[in-house]
This record gives C-alpha cells, sequence and structure tokens, in this order.
C-alpha cells in the first residue's frame, strides 16, 4: 500500500480535471523535477539523473486532494501537496489528473488555511 498517510487506506482514485484543483499555497518546485515528470507523462524513459522517484512511463502516482463540499452544495477541490505533480501535468497539458479524494470539514481546512478559509469557500463563520 502506497500514498501518504492521509490516503494510505484509499484504494479507489478518481480522475479530477487539472481546472477545478485550487492551491492556495504557492508551490516551492524543483524545474527539474517537473521536467523528469513530463517525460514520464509522455511515456519517455526518463534519463539517468532525473528525479521522478522511478515512476512507470505514462503514469505518476496519485495526488492527495481534500474535497470540501458547502452548505450550498458547491464543492472545492484543495491540493495542498503533490506540488510538483500538479506543474507537471499543467506543462504536459494534461487535463485530468489521478486523484485520491478525502472528504473534509470546514474545520478541517482551517488547519491548512487558517480565517482565510471563509474568503475561499464564500461562506462566512
Amino acid at each position: 500500500m502506497s500514498g501518504s498517510l492521509q490516503s494510505r487506506g484509499i484504494s479507489t482514485t478518481q480522475v479530477l480535471p487539472l481546472s477545478i484543483i485550487l492551491r492556495p499555497i504557492p508551490p516551492v518546485i524543483e524545474q527539474l523535477k517537473i521536467d523528469s515528470m513530463v517525460q514520464t507523462l509522455q511515456g519517455d524513459v526518463p534519463t539517468a539523473n532525473d528525479t521522478s522517484c522511478g515512476y512507470t512511463p505514462g503514469h505518476l502516482p496519485p495526488v492527495d486532494i481534500l474535497h470540501y463540499r458547502s452548505p450550498e452544495a458547491k464543492d472545492f477541490y484543495f491540493a495542498f501537496g503533490g506540488c510538483h505533480r500538479l506543474q507537471a501535468y499543467e506543462k504536459a497539458r494534461v487535463e485530468g489528473v489521478e486523484c485520491k479524494v478525502l472528504k473534509v470539514t470546514k474545520g478541517m481546512l482551517k488547519v491548512y488555511l487558517g480565517g482565510s478559509v471563509d474568503a475561499i469557500v464564500g461562506e462566512d463563520t
């Protein structure tokens, strides 16, 4: 079983459009790692000095996504990790991202976003 601590027990994945995934915290990225992942997504065998961690050509591991549904039934999908993978999907122009989706409450989102969660999801406390 692989994955993060939060998603290790989730065996199912779903493909989400890259355009709906919110990334509220600016990533710190390594361009060489992204380039290697783009090669992987394009089905190329990465070079010997790559940093893609031995991913299978054409495939990257799923990204953990936190899913919050507002009282108005609006869905929000947040990524707080997987920054290199998401940047690689974007650079490779791959629209569908394989994800492990974890349902969360607004209180759980506050752990990541603090008081700004209300502004992001359009709710008042």
